[in-house]
């Protein structure tokens, strides 16, 4: 006789529902979120919930891309094709990847303050957020850090995009907006900076002074996640921007 291993059946430390009413979702592991979804364990081996989750990763991470990115576009056919999901449990993975869509790609207004990376993230995220060539982008703003748009500059490879400083400006200038910041994705979604996205940034943060309009931040997203280089490097020392 065969049965499905719960997360019911695990000890009440180790239950994913439990630890992140009590500690928040960010504390949970990608595995234990999909457990909670799942519900239910089985697939090889007789896996628990959170073994199956993991199984799940392990699946997608055998393409050699984010497994994150992977799911974000993966159909139910595709999920049930993974041994322990059936319509049932890839039904809800897919729903809940679906909602989770929607909420982050929601925009903020026109005229909305940009006075948070979240923000200004949350304005790019439609852009440049999981996608699969990297891109670099404007955000557009007022002199009351006001947002007046956003605007894609370039469009690379998977693995590269070309953004001259000249093409950024005069987009800014055209625009009529008086404070910036620039964002790009990294597909393989690290958010790490690279020595060159380091140094575009030293040569954007130079002309921003020499033209009179603001360098807010450069932003790195990445798959669901993303870097402020003004929260994490001393660049903005160097490069007084009178915000």
């Amino acid at each position: 006789m065969t049965y499905s291993l719960r997360v019911a059946d695990l000890p009440l430390t180790e239950r994913p529902r439990e630890r992140l009413m009590s500690q928040g979702a960010k504390s949970l592991a990608t595995a234990e979120l999909l457990a909670i979804l799942l519900g239910t364990g089985q697939g090889p081996g007789k896996l628990s919930a959170v073994g199956l989750g993991q199984h799940i990763l392990k699946q997608l991470s055998q393409h050699q891309r984010d497994p994150l990115s992977l799911l974000r576009e993966i159909t139910p056919q595709e999920l049930t094709q993974i041994p322990g999901i059936g319509p049932a449990k890839a039904t809800t993975i897919i729903a809940a990847i679906e909602l989770g869509k929607r909420v982050f790609n929601a925009r903020p207004s026109e005229k909305t303050v940009v006075d948070d990376p979240s923000v200004a993230v949350a304005a790019l995220s439609d852009d440049l957020m999981w996608q699969s060539q990297e891109r670099f982008a404007v955000l557009l703003l007022d002199i009351k850090h006001r947002l007046l748009g956003t605007q894609v500059i370039t469009i690379g490879t998977a693995t590269e995009t070309l953004a001259h400083p000249r093409d950024i400006f005069r987009e800014v200038i055209r625009q009529g907006a008086v404070r910036v910041i620039v964002a790009h994705n990294h597909p393989s979604g690290s958010v790490e900076p690279s020595p060159e996205d380091i140094a575009l940034t030293k040569q954007l943060l130079s002309g921003a002074q020499i033209l009179g309009i603001p360098l807010l931040d450069h932003l790195i997203l990445g798959s669901g996640n993303y870097a402020s280089l003004r929260q994490t490097t001393h660049l903005w020392t160097d490069f007084p921007q009178g915000d």
